[in-house]
């Protein structure tokens, strides 16, 4: 279509769109870019989207709103997002672009406008509440667009808010017939241009869930942050230049030089035999009935499978996950693991699995979680590349010129990279990668009301999503993972969630959450769910025409029972100090141990905290000798933790990994971050009490593999538990930090259960769902008598706590209380925090933890600074090579809690790092060599074995015997 039918040959008009302007000259390389310039750009944007990106699942969805028109509708909607700029309040930001519009006829009262702020991503809303509706709009269809443009710079305002910012006599949106002519034809001929007959015409069928809208409002902002790289999409100031066509051969040419792509396309279902294919062994049964499972389901939904440590369940969701993309339509897999030490195996694992359906794959995934660079797979996959991608690829903002932040995009250089494209990897954009592997924060960050939640949305937009160890989400934790699954469900986004422990209530939960987004209801009633039966299970649920249908069937276990002996170690506690009564725990652990392994073998002791582990760690070193103790925990540094972790992974895993022989004697002391997705096999186990399910999966790291030659004493596996005292008729002691970890309630029902197998054993994994059920269930026979009162009072207070912690979330959910039967993205963002929160902000804010920062560890002295490793940093810290960036990034820990608040007061970068792209954040925490630095009350100092230690604090009142 030309200008003349667009346009009808009104020459004011005509003159008028010719000046406004979507992008400075400043910010358009050069030359000014006209309003409906960007508008097109973004539109031809969509079309490279829908065509080298969009899942066929989305394709359909959007195909069914607009009768088969989905690929124009999904164009213009993501070009209209920007009509809200033909309004004084953004003309008048440039003065240069301000003058030609006033030339052009349109004018405005200066003062008035100024003082009335009014955001052109609202008055785009605005907007379209008034053209929508004259164009004979439905009012339900208006309503769920608005949202959309209106939402577009991150936040959904509530339409309320939108009338009220009619401010200013009118002045700011435009007043008179002129504006309104001009803007009326901006959207006209813009919607002629991209396609449709007119602005009527573009009416969709239907309205979409909102799980769709909200995944759609992240579609609008990634093309528009697409079309506003100036490198490929320079100002064009003639309206005679401005063509659809145009605007698509930039587009084309931005898409090639970016880099950019979807995942695998449309799959074929696979055949039987693709699970050797992919992981060159039969499927076992347990992975064969996942299989089985996924191929039944007869729509989207959830499926989970509960199976054993070791059974191979990441193998079986693998699986899965391609079936479920053939059947449904997906594009993509995102991968969620409970921390970011599991999430880079798994990082390696995707790869592989993707590298035997198409080896273009592999070279698709993204690694996701705040180490990433510290990962050396991934490292080489960035083609040496060490720059920051939000230095290049920044999100656009609202700045001092008119409400769009400075755009330094930069080249992709895609012929030699073998990661997912650069454009992918800047903030808030990871998971629109075609595949992802990252930490489960990733999506609890998109269940959260904060800025940009689209982006994250519409990242899990036609992916199968895969989440590993879910019995790990604590109560608050898991309010987001529900909300998570609503929005899922809603979007017939396709979850495999995968547990070895997972409470019946947990697994009951997830699926009401799932298909209460589903049926767009606020609750879902799953008391016919049916129970699993035995041990490995698989539980698959979805909605077929508004009823819920399951699938619940298990399948054998592929190894036999571990006959797993249960020994109580007492802790003795009452001494005087607490120093003597640590002294006198660890000294009995290395009695046990010194018996246990007198003919050699291989333990783990895992420790509840990091102090008691450095404290074990330092008594089991004076007795066994350096070489045959190591310490892992959280508070090394990165690339400690690293190089710790991979030692152990070679010592202790698998036989025959890597030709690492396995040693005659090691003793491995731990914290949590051995308790699950870490593939090492001990002999022998000694825990601190912890509740049940943890406690079972601590189990799962002892007597993993097959194939291990193992001295006769530790031939039969045992787990010995200590961190409690039972005191007979008595409610036992248990060890004061678990108890503030994991509360007293649980912990009690799970002494009860260990000193009832005391000297006896645990038949495992089929004792499993016994055990869990009996902990986490109702009876009211877990504890002995004596015990009742105690436990009846701890669970009173573990009740009110987690309804306490259950309510805290609230303010952070997406959804707030009551709204998941609303129908549209209206009033999204109401009483959300204000700007974007980095993440490791959300990530405080997901997991409830108290606040914690990292701090980089260098080495102070008379003539300036210097790495943790040694090498010269200079006198302000700004001899910044490469390799010395390595080392200091690989100096970063995290901070105890108890030092957040001074660290956050006290620390800063180095005066050298403020330029750094990845420096210039850090705070600098600065070690001499011969006195430990003060940090509020507290000294801190490093030690290469025992990680970071920290003394001194408030003082306490001395001890009292009990």
């Amino acid at each position: 279509m030309n200008w003349h039918d667009a346009l009808d040959c009104d020459p004011v008009v005509m003159r008028q769109l010719g000046a406004l302007w979507g992008k400075s000259r400043q910010k358009a390389g050069g030359r000014t870019n006209l309003l409906l310039s960007h508008l097109l750009d973004t539109a031809a944007v969509a079309e490279q989207i829908w065509d080298n990106y969009l899942a066929p699942s989305t394709k359909r969805v959007l195909n069914t709103l607009s009768q088969g028109r989905g690929r124009l509708f999904f164009a213009w909607l993501c070009g209209i997002h920007d009509c809200g700029k033909a309004t004084p309040a953004f003309q008048r930001v440039d003065a240069e672009g301000a003058d030609a519009v006033r030339r052009a006829g349109l004018s405005w009262i200066e003062p008035v406008v100024q003082k009335a702020r009014w955001r052109h991503d609202k008055a785009g809303g605005t907007l379209l509440l008034r053209l929508l509706k004259e164009a004979g709009w439905e009012a339900e269809q208006i309503a769920w667009l608005w949202p959309l443009v209106a939402g577009h710079h991150g936040t959904v305002p509530s339409k309320g808010a939108l009338l009220g910012l009619r401010t200013g006599r009118g002045e700011p949106q435009g007043k008179g017939p002129a504006w309104a002519r001009v803007q009326a034809a901006v959207v006209e001929v813009f919607t002629r241009l991209v396609g449709f007959g007119d602005l009527a015409d573009v009416q969709p069928q239907q309205v979409p869930g909102r799980a769709v809208q909200l995944q759609l409002s992240g579609m609008v902002v990634m093309a528009d942050w697409i079309a506003s790289d100036e490198r490929h999409f320079p100002g064009v100031d003639d309206l005679g230049d401005v063509t659809m066509q145009g605007a698509r051969d930039r587009a084309v040419k931005a898409w090639g030089r970016l880099g950019l792509r979807g995942g695998w396309g449309r799959l074929d279902v696979p055949k039987l035999d693709a699970f050797v294919c992919r992981f060159d062994q039969p499927p076992r049964p347990s992975q064969e009935l996942v299989l089985d499972v996924a191929r039944r389901m007869p729509a989207p939904g959830l499926l989970i499978v509960e199976a054993p440590m070791g059974e191979g369940k990441t193998k079986a969701a693998l699986g899965a996950a391609e079936v479920l993309a053939a059947r449904f339509g997906a594009d993509g897999v995102f991968v969620g693991m409970p921390t970011q030490a599991t999430s880079d195996p798994m990082f390696s694992q995707v790869r592989t699995w993707l590298n035997k359906i198409d080896p273009e794959l592999a070279g698709q995934v993204a690694l996701l979680h705040g180490k990433r660079m510290f990962n050396k797979e991934w490292q080489s996959l960035l083609d040496g590349s060490d720059a920051d991608p939000d230095s290049f690829y920044g999100g656009i903002e609202e700045d001092d010129l008119y409400g769009l932040a400075d755009s330094p995009f930069g080249d992709a250089g895609t012929a030699e990279r073998q990661a997912p494209a650069e454009w992918f990897l800047g903030r808030k954009r990871g998971l629109l990668s075609p595949f992802v592997v990252g930490t489960i924060d990733q999506l609890l960050f998109a269940a959260t009301r904060t800025k940009h939640v689209m982006l994250r949305a519409a990242g899990l937009m036609g992916k199968v999503v895969v989440l590993d160890e879910v019995h790990a989400a604590d109560v608050y934790m898991s309010q987001f993972l529900l909300e998570g699954l609503r929005w899922l469900g809603q979007a017939q986004v396709p979850v495999v969630l995968l547990s070895a422990t997972l409470p019946p209530a947990q697994r009951r939960a997830f699926v009401a959450a799932y298909l209460a987004g589903t049926a767009s209801a606020e609750t879902f009633d799953v008391t016919d769910l049916p129970p699993p039966q035995s041990y490995p299970s698989v539980s698959a649920a979805c909605l077929v025409d508004g009823r819920a249908v399951y699938d619940v069937d298990d399948a054998p276990q592929w190894r036999p029972d571990l006959d797993v002996k249960v020994t109580v170690l007492p802790e003795i506690h009452g001494a005087d100090t607490a120093e003597e009564e640590s002294r006198q725990a660890e000294n009995d652990l290395a009695d046990l141990l010194q018996d246990r392994l007198a003919q050699g073998g291989c333990a783990l002791v895992i420790r509840n905290t990091v102090p008691r582990a450095q404290r074990a760690y330092q008594v089991l070193r004076e007795r066994f000798g350096d070489g045959d103790v190591r310490l892992l925990h959280g508070r090394m540094t990165a690339h400690d933790r690293a190089e710790g972790t991979e030692e152990c992974l070679q010592s202790l895993g698998p036989p025959g990994n890597d030709g690492v022989r396995r040693p005659e004697r090691l003793i491995l002391v731990a914290t949590q971050l051995a308790e699950q997705s870490f593939d090492v096999d001990a002999d022998v186990l000694v825990t601190d009490l912890t509740t049940i399910d943890l406690l079972l999966q601590r189990l799962g790291r002892m007597h993993r593999h097959g194939g291990v030659a193992r001295p006769a004493r530790v031939r039969r596996p045992e787990v010995i538990i200590t961190g409690f005292a039972p005191h007979g008729e008595k409610s036992p002691w248990i060890l004061p930090a678990s108890e503030a970890i994991y509360g007293r309630y649980l912990l009690l029902r799970t002494a009860a259960m260990v000193c009832a197998a005391d000297g006896g054993s645990w038949s495992v994994p089929s004792e499993v769902p016994c055990l869990v059920e009996r902990v986490y269930g109702d009876a009211t026979d877990v504890v002995p008598p004596a015990w009742s009162a105690d436990e009846q009072q701890a669970r009173q207070k573990w009740t009110a706590q987690q309804e306490e912690r259950a309510r805290s979330a609230e303010h952070f959910l997406l959804t707030r209380a009551g709204g998941h039967t609303n129908e549209t993205l209206d009033s999204l963002h109401y009483g959300a925090a204000p700007g974007s929160l980095a993440e490791h902000r959300l990530e405080a804010v997901v997991r409830d933890g108290e606040r914690s920062v990292e701090a980089i560890l260098v080495r102070e002295d008379q003539r300036g600074y210097h790495t943790l490793a040694g090498r010269w940093l200079g006198v302000n810290g700004e001899a910044l090579s490469d390799e010395v960036v390595e080392q200091v990034l690989g100096a970063t820990v995290r901070l105890p809690s108890k030092l957040t608040e001074s660290a956050e007061r006290e620390l800063a970068p180095l005066d050298g790092w403020r330029s750094h792209p990845w420096l210039k954040h850090s705070r600098a925490l600065k070690l001499t060599a011969d006195t430990p630095t003060t940090l509020g009350e507290y000294q801190v100092r490093y030690d290469k074995k025992l990680g970071l230690l920290v003394d001194g604090g408030p003082r306490r009142p001395p001890r009292r015997r009990t």
